[in-house]
């Protein structure tokens, strides 16, 4: 096992794990510094190509996305989502995952439940892969939005599926958009490490996309704390360059060869 999967999983009900999202070297090199996992999330479809949603990204793109990212990694554990239709059967996954692996040099790769595929991340984990889960709200999977566990049937369903993808192998679990006493039991139950989006703070840590809490995306629902307000930043300084221009303040003597 890797040193810093046992790292993670040492701070089981200890010290919560950061994580964030990041698509390319000058995000990465930043939050490097502080956080535990760096997620290269298919949800760069959302932030940076303008997709409705994550169904349509590729293997390819997401390869490239991470191979940015690794330049700027350092000291966290580097997990990268699989895109939908690389992981449709062992054979498909075990291979997509080694061209992954291979080419980017992360940590491990990251699963989206349709409740059926845990033979795959067992398959997946015997070959050597570390593997994260992801159960709720699974975008590559359901087409709406809408918050998991609110009845007793959801939840026991929650807790079956977590302690399944525990079983075959998953070092770790993301909860996405489950209710706060669902998201604390499944995290009691498990041994393995839960990581919240949306999911309260009964979770073993958390994870948001970074261009969200900094402001950048536009997109700020209710589990979504905006940290920065980048977006007024950058606008302020394209402003200030537009009116350099125009006014021929730029480029001055010192800016010219």
């Amino acid at each position: 096992m890797l040193k810093k999967v046992q790292k993670i999983l040492s701070k089981k009900k200890r010290t919560p794990i950061v994580c964030l999202t990041s698509y390319s070297k000058a995000f990465a090199q930043v939050i490097d510094k502080y956080c535990d996992i760096i997620l290269v999330g298919d949800s760069v479809a959302n932030v940076l190509y303008g997709m409705k949603d994550t169904k349509n990204m590729t293997l390819d793109m997401m390869i490239k996305h991470t191979q940015s990212v690794k330049l700027g990694v350092k000291k966290s554990l580097l997990i990268v989502d699989m895109p939908r239709n690389t992981y449709k059967n062992k054979t498909d996954a075990l291979k997509n995952a080694k061209k992954i692996i291979n080419k980017t040099r992360c940590d491990g790769v990251k699963l989206e439940s349709n409740y059926k595929n845990y033979n795959i991340i067992r398959h997946l984990v015997k070959a050597g892969i570390t593997v994260m889960g992801h159960i709720g709200f699974t975008p590559q999977f359901k087409n709406r939005f809408r918050v998991s566990g609110n009845t007793t049937t959801e939840k026991n369903k929650l807790i079956n599926e977590a302690k399944k993808i525990e079983k075959a192998g998953a070092f770790s679990i993301v909860l996405e958009c489950i209710t706060a006493n669902v998201s604390k039991e499944i995290t009691n139950q498990l041994k393995i490490s839960t990581i919240g989006i949306g999911s309260s703070v009964n979770c073993d840590g958390q994870i948001l996309v970074t261009d969200d809490i900094l402001g950048l995306s536009g997109f700020y629902p209710k589990f979504i704390k905006k940290y920065a307000n980048l977006d007024k930043v950058i606008e302020k300084g394209v402003q200030k360059y537009k009116s350099d221009v125009l006014k021929r303040r730029f480029p001055k003597k010192k800016n010219t060869y």
